[in-house]
């Protein structure tokens, strides 16, 4: 048997840019996909903390360190400019790795620069205390 875990995620980066006339994606910087191990192609959730819409889609490469997010096509009507969004990632891992499984987070600044050395999320309840 296996389960579907949280495989990776870019934490609250903000859109930078929102086409619609492109055929659908979400375009990210090289090095955020690379962080946050997600490849070209793969699918991913984009999770709108400004809005509160979910959607899925597929990733693209976008120009290492521009710090691009792109959300294109229909998606664009869902996200725009300056909102801050969560882009995750799933994956089956077999029973026996479950408990030992631990997802990658990429932490970034508003201008979704990597914020070096912040690794773990603290969930909700915790962070009131933090």
């Amino acid at each position: 048997m296996s389960r579907i875990l949280f495989k990776s995620k870019i934490h609250r980066a903000t859109v930078t840019q929102a086409d619609l006339d492109y055929e659908g994606s979400v375009t990210i910087d090289r090095d955020l996909l690379h962080a946050a191990d997600i490849v070209p192609y793969e699918k991913v959730a984009v999770w709108n903390v400004t809005r509160g819409t979910r959607l899925e889609t597929y990733a693209l490469e976008g120009e290492p360190g521009s710090g691009v997010i792109c959300i294109n096509g229909a998606a664009a009507h869902l996200n725009q400019p300056g909102d801050l969004v969560i882009l995750a990632t799933f994956t089956e891992v077999e029973e026996s790795k479950v408990r030992d499984w631990k997802p990658t987070v990429v932490f970034v600044d508003g201008k979704n620069r990597i914020v070096p050395g912040r690794t773990e999320e603290i969930p909700g309840p915790a962070r009131r205390s933090a």
